[in-house]
């Protein structure tokens, strides 16, 4: 999503090298997240009618204020993913998707966990009917959809359903603390949010 075309003369057009800039810092605020913990920013105004959110933290970064971080924050959980959390994310790509101001997402977590994979909890009591029927972690792969450059920066757990999480970012940046693994094979089961495709 990030390639540059270039002008017949070889060099790069105005609007690519722009794109350029903001690729960089994307990066550097990557870096930077995979390296601090607790992740507290100092968050502009989130959109025009900033929302409530119990599971995440939302900031806008970036020297130009135009770079949108999703911070996972169930710290007691280890930032397991449930369902009211991946709502909360989805709302949150839909705001930064709808703001011209920002050009590309990251999403990341702790320095001890990205995401330890889905909340088994609140999967246990679910029966077959309930899960076909009710179309079970379908909106789960929202940040597949998004249209801007989603990087998830991760440190500590990727595990299960975060292992499946940074896949489905356009770019994983991996700090020296990242462990990856899909461990829900020993539960009997397969990774369900497209890991395997990934």
């Amino acid at each position: 999503r990030l390639r540059h075309r270039l002008r017949a003369d070889g060099t790069i057009n105005e609007a690519n090298q722009d794109r350029h800039k903001m690729a960089s810092l994307v990066f550097r605020k990557a870096v930077a997240a995979t390296r601090t913990a607790p992740l507290y920013f100092a968050a502009r105004a989130f959109a025009a009618a900033p929302a409530t959110f119990e599971n995440i933290i939302v900031s806008v970064e970036g020297k130009s204020k135009n770079v949108g971080l999703i911070t996972l924050n169930r710290p007691k959980a280890l930032n397991a993913l449930n369902d009211a959390l991946m709502r909360e994310v989805n709302t949150a790509l839909d705001k930064f998707e709808a703001d011209s101001t920002i050009g590309a997402v990251v999403i990341t977590g702790s320095e001890k966990a990205f995401a330890a994979g889905a909340d088994i909890k609140e999967m246990l009591p679910k029966s077959f009917i309930d899960v076909y029927w009710g179309n079970f972690l379908n909106h789960w792969t929202r940040v597949t959809q998004a249209r801007k450059p989603v990087i998830a920066a991760v440190n500590g757990f990727a595990l299960g359903g975060g292992c499946e999480l940074a896949m489905m970012c356009d770019i994983i940046y991996a700090g020296d603390g990242a462990q990856f693994g899909q461990p829900e094979i020993n539960l009997g089961t397969i990774p369900g949010a497209g890991g395997t495709q990934r």
